[in-house]
């Protein structure tokens, strides 16, 4: 049983690229396959597509089928200098008004009329981030007032019910049951 959260927000923009490439390039809309992923992207499949986890564990279960960052963040890294917008920095899904990085793990997001994405856990950024802008790496990490490194670059999820997501679609957030689980790297 699933609790709805208080958390609305809605997609800014959606991103696919066919070929593992750094950026995605930003489209009218996106097919969530249920299961897969994003129809056409290089992620797309049951089991793990990134190329780093492909080489340790081919067959593992893929939980990085949908890549969401927040706007907000788009929004401080502009501040800060640096030109990073929506599908710059790989993901599929652009939103606002959701803060993606508080969600626990297991979170549930209904998005557009029929799209439903189970959040896996965090994106941990890589050297491609700095290699694409000087800086750029620095400015996605933080710290808390106790050391620990909070990772800014979106979360994962996996696709439990296909359905196209455009800009505009609205998200809501639906919290599952029991103890806050924080997100981790998946």
């Amino acid at each position: 049983m699933l609790t709805t959260a208080n958390s609305k927000g809605f997609v800014v923009a959606v991103s696919k690229h066919n070929t593992h490439s750094f950026s995605k390039a930003v489209t009218d809309e996106i097919n969530l396959l249920t299961g897969l992923g994003v129809e056409g992207d290089a992620h797309c499949g049951a089991q793990v597509k990134h190329r780093s986890r492909v080489a340790v564990n081919p067959g593992q279960p893929n939980l990085r089928q949908v890549h969401l960052i927040h706007q907000e963040l788009l929004d401080e890294l502009d501040q800060q200098g640096f030109r990073v917008g929506a599908g710059v920095l790989g993901e599929n899904i652009t939103t606002r008004g959701i803060d993606l990085l508080g969600l626990p793990t297991g979170a549930v997001l209904n998005i557009g009329e029929q799209a439903v994405v189970k959040i896996t856990g965090l994106r941990n950024p890589c050297k491609q981030i700095e290699a694409y802008q000087a800086g750029l790496l620095k400015g996605v990490l933080d710290k808390t007032d106790d050391g620990e490194l909070i990772r800014k670059t979106g979360i994962m999820g996996i696709v439990i019910a296909g359905g196209v997501v455009r800009a505009g679609d609205a998200i809501n957030v639906s919290l599952p049951e029991g103890a806050h689980q924080k997100l981790q790297c998946v």
